[in-house]
């Protein structure tokens, strides 16, 4: 089994979750049914969610009106034991189960999935051509791995992107993340080629309801911020607090009520099996 890099597997370890939980967004409905569009079988459906993490994408699969009665198994794959003892607390389905897993150790049996999907998490891949020769591996011929990422839109706010510089500057040299794009190197791989069609993007913009205490919250559950001493997170996070409460570009949604926008977009990729 791959080895799952250290700053996730600190970061997102036991007692980190439960807020992760709670304050990461969920996903968007029109993205669910983009995927469901892509899945061209017919239901029921084996899904397989791999770096399941918490649940969140999970619970909104299960409640989407174009999958909440097609599904027929979801097998979530998560390395971290923090992670998946959350996961089981909050997931309540008969059809969903929990196991040990990376992205090319899933623990599967060959061609049991109609889809594969991956939420908030490919960037932490550590090898790309394991990872689609397992993808292959698991799902049946025309199945689809559905790659998404919920992320702060920086380019929609000053805030945001202030708030994110802040605390980027204390990501540990090497470690991977979204917009670094390394994880596009699947799709270069002689094993993806040859297993799948060209991918598909798409992306959306949206906003949710937040104000400043769940803005640093959310700050709060990135995996290198969860990594650093009391000291120093504590003092990051009051920058953060300060960076939200000064935004003057902030859209209001209810300003007596302290309640504004945060921009967020998603990120879709779709790969078809051959």
């Amino acid at each position: 089994m791959t080895i799952v890099h250290n700053v996730a597997q600190s970061g997102f370890g036991s007692g980190t979750n439960e807020l992760y939980d709670r304050a990461r967004p969920s996903y968007q409905s029109n993205t669910l049914s983009a995927i469901r569009e892509a899945v061209k079988a017919t239901a029921p459906l084996n899904v397989i969610e791999i770096g399941a993490g918490t649940g969140l994408f999970t619970k909104s699969l299960l409640k989407h009106p174009d999958f909440s009665s097609a599904i027929k198994e979801l097998r979530a794959v998560e390395p971290s034991a923090g992670m998946r003892e959350v996961f089981v607390k909050t997931v309540q389905d008969e059809r969903v189960s929990a196991r040990e897993g990376t992205f090319d150790t899933t623990n599967i049996e060959d061609g049991w999935a109609d889809l594969v999907t991956i939420a908030q998490a490919f960037h932490w891949c550590p090898d790309f051509d394991a990872a689609s020769v397992e993808f292959a591996r698991i799902l049946k011929p025309g199945g689809v791995v559905a790659f998404i990422w919920n992320l702060a839109d920086k380019k929609a706010a000053r805030w945001v992107a202030q708030l994110r510089a802040q605390t980027e500057q204390h990501e540990p040299l090497g470690t991977p993340q979204f917009r670094q794009g390394l994880w596009r190197k699947i799709f270069g791989t002689d094993s993806y080629k040859r297993s799948f069609e060209p991918p598909v993007e798409k992306s959306w913009a949206y906003s949710l309801p937040c104000d400043v205490p769940l803005a640093v919250d959310r700050a709060t559950t990135t995996s290198y911020i969860q990594n650093l001493s009391a000291d120093v997170k504590s003092k990051v996070l009051n920058d953060v607090k300060a960076i939200v409460e000064r935004g003057d570009d902030k859209v209001w949604i209810d300003e007596s009520q302290g309640m504004f926008e945060y921009p967020y977009q998603t990120f879709l990729v779709i790969a078809q099996k051959k």
